[in-house]
């Protein structure tokens, strides 16, 4: 089976690879990481203006009517770069969020925005000592208020709205949880420290916060759908931070040297750049396999995506810290881009789940769960 991208997919990822070098690539993040928002916003305004912020939205709603696949050189090219921002969140879970379970209304009011660049959003899902499970959620959505506390919320700052995830009724269940959309002017934001300072986050708290059944999209089936996408999408943009690293690492073992030669002909750093190569090559094509199962209803999806997020994030990590060792003491400094991927690998790594929930998600996917136990992320 062929996963390569088309021509047409391929000439679109150029576009946007060219558009975001002459931003100076991870310029960017870093310059967001030191509180200075004009890079990311020239780059937003750079991606809208090449559409890339309608490609997936239905031509009914101002976009371009395309897939999962097509983002998929997109996202790449943003993951060698590093790009911060609500690009991943709002393409690959707000959009299919809203166009699977949306109202009628929700569609007009928001896909147009979104395929414009006029808005973004985020997601608040986490809360104070809990988890990703329907358990976890526990702020209240009832008598038409919102009261709680949300934390990680990533780029909140940035964001226009909300999707968030709350609980119509009491319980622990997942019958109880629904998504809403909620304008980030009717909450208290309170930044939080990252470890990785290209992805702010902070805590979102809900006092008294007013909401209609109008802003109701879907229950916890439409956010599990919706979360499918999102993973085919991260595992592609993990994709492409892979390649930068092994391409970058590959270049500096050529022209670094020890002894009088290349420290690429020693056995260890050739081995351990193959080890990074086949990673690479492995999550790329678990990456490009889940974003055409998620795109063709596919009846493995489900287990397609689950291992493509887990592989990816997996590797990220692996990759990221073979490259500081094997760029050595400069490897540890700030002057390289080393370690904005490794902190970037371990933001990722329990981002909308953890690496034990896509586990679990698989092993039920592939029928190695009890049919009564109930798995989900």
């Amino acid at each position: 089976m062929d996963f390569s991208l088309s021509e047409e997919q391929e000439m679109f990822r150029n576009y946007a690879k060219k558009s975001l070098a002459d931003l100076e690539g991870t310029q960017i993040a870093r310059r967001y990481a030191a509180g200075d928002c004009i890079a990311i916003q020239q780059s937003h305004d750079s991606l809208v203006e090449l559409g890339c912020t309608g490609l997936n939205i239905e031509e009914a709603y101002d976009g371009m009517g395309l897939g999962a696949l097509d983002l998929v050189p997109i996202f790449e090219e943003a993951g060698a770069v590093l790009l911060p921002g609500l690009l991943l969140e709002t393409q690959s879970f707000v959009v299919p969020l809203l166009q699977k379970f949306g109202s009628q209304h929700q569609k007009e009011t928001y896909l147009p925005r979104i395929a414009s660049g006029e808005v973004k959003v985020s997601i608040a899902w986490l809360e104070p000592e809990s988890s990703y499970r329907p358990a976890g959620i526990q702020l209240s959505a009832q008598h038409g208020q919102l009261n709680g506390t949300k934390i990680m919320v990533p780029d909140a700052e940035l964001a226009d709205y909300l999707v968030v995830i709350a609980r119509v009724q009491e319980g622990r269940d997942e019958a109880g949880v629904r998504a809403m959309i909620v304008p980030t002017a009717d909450v208290a934001i309170q930044p939080q420290a990252s470890m990785d300072e290209t992805r702010h986050v902070a805590n979102v708290f809900f006092q008294n916060v007013a909401y209609t059944e109008e802003q109701v999209i879907g229950d916890w089936h439409a956010i599990q759908e919706s979360l499918l996408s999102f993973n085919a999408a991260l595992a592609a943009m993990i994709v492409g931070s892979l390649d930068r690293i092994v391409h970058t690492v590959t270049e500096y073992a050529n022209i670094r040297e020890q002894f009088g030669q290349p420290i690429g002909r020693f056995q260890a750093i050739k081995h351990r750049i193959v080890d990074m190569k086949m990673d690479l090559e492995t999550a790329r094509s678990l990456a490009h396999y889940a974003n055409w199962a998620y795109e063709t209803n596919a009846e493995d999806r489900v287990q397609a995506v689950a291992a493509a997020r887990i592989f990816a994030t997996e590797a990220f990590n692996r990759v990221a810290g073979h490259s500081v060792q094997i760029h050595g003491g400069i490897g540890f400094t700030e002057e390289l881009d080393c370690h904005l991927y490794v902190k970037r690998a371990r933001f990722y790594e329990h981002y909308l789940g953890s690496t034990a929930d896509y586990y679990a998600q698989a092993a039920k996917a592939l029928g190695l769960t009890a049919v009564e136990q109930q798995v989900i992320v």
